[in-house]
């Protein structure tokens, strides 16, 4: 993970002149899905490039101890070591940059990780996921609670009345108490892209979210209708480059919700790069959130290496 992001006093100034040029967001939104992937060997190499930004996911209602020790394994072990060796890439560590579970579920990450002998961070949502609609004091007891548990990462959700209704102030001041009760963990702020009405809504949101002191801007939770899309990705991005060009301060940025393809993953790095450049491409600054996704890189993987798609019974579960 990079350093913290000490935040900044709230600019609201800067806040009201904020526009988004809609028109010019979506045509380079259409650019970004028109271009062609890379192929062969080069594409082998982005797709485990893009598997050490993942960070596998479990949040079900019906998790259970097995399965997040399954996650936690897989986490360690995401590609078949045959099929790294015949890469060359056996001996270079590739794992999942975290693990994503519920609150509740932490303690049985960080055991199962543990008894892995593995170090990869157990990140936990929070704050009343998915809604955020509970009250302050028990959003900020489930960040302290999960922290306590073993948490190093705590992706909160923020409450999507107060950017519906312009009160920036309140935000901030929410955000920066999500910041506090996170201690030394990174506090990675969802802002749930699909219910903010505008992508101005998403531009300001994402600035207020960096400015109380955001590690990561995250685009969803994986739960709303419409989850990460590139308009979106790109108005946060923009954000990102221009509390850096203001501050000096350096944000991350995870999409998260309907990333099931690696051929989409693809398009996120290649995204990221363009608008943000090389130095964005580390699991410090990029995650993609997922649950689905490392299963088809895997099959891609696995095609690459032998040249035919694998039998179900090929892979190992994720």
């Amino acid at each position: 993970m990079s350093a913290h992001n000490p935040g900044t006093e709230l600019d609201l100034s800067w806040i009201s002149k904020m526009q988004v040029n809609q028109p010019a967001v979506l045509r380079r939104a259409q650019q970004v899905q028109a271009r062609r992937p890379v192929k062969k060997e080069w594409q082998a190499a982005w797709l485990l490039k893009a598997v050490t930004f993942i960070d596998l996911t479990t949040l079900s209602g019906d998790d259970t101890y097995s399965n997040i020790q399954r996650l936690c394994y897989k986490a360690k072990y995401p590609i078949r070591e045959d099929l790294l060796k015949a890469l060359n890439m056996h001996d270079k560590g590739v794992t999942t940059a975290a693990v994503c579970v519920y609150p509740a579920r932490v303690c049985d990450a960080v055991k199962a990780l543990q008894a892995a002998s593995c170090s990869i961070p157990v990140a936990s949502v929070a704050t009343g996921f998915p809604a955020g609609q509970t009250h302050l004091k028990t959003r900020l007891e489930e960040i302290r609670l999960a922290v306590e548990d073993g948490a190093t990462e705590i992706d909160v959700v923020i409450n999507r009345t107060l950017v519906l209704t312009g009160q920036w102030e309140a935000l901030y001041d929410e955000v920066r108490q999500f910041r506090k009760a996170c201690g030394k963990a990174h506090l990675k702020t969802i802002l749930a892209t699909g219910e903010l009405g505008s992508l101005t809504n998403v531009y300001k949101a994402s600035m207020i979210a960096m400015m109380a002191g955001s590690d990561f801007i995250k685009t969803s939770t994986g739960k709303e209708t419409v989850n990460a899309t590139f308009p979106v990705a790109i108005v946060m991005l923009r954000a990102i480059r221009d509390y850096f060009w203001k501050t000096g301060n350096k944000v991350g940025f995870k999409p998260a919700g309907g990333i099931r393809s690696a051929k989409d993953s693809l398009a996120w790095l290649s995204l990221v790069k363009e608008e943000l450049g090389d130095e964005w491409l580390t699991p410090g600054l990029f995650r993609i959130g997922a649950s689905t996704l490392l299963s088809d890189i895997e099959r891609q993987i696995y095609h690459h290496v032998t040249g035919r798609y694998a039998a179900y019974h090929d892979l190992p579960m994720c």
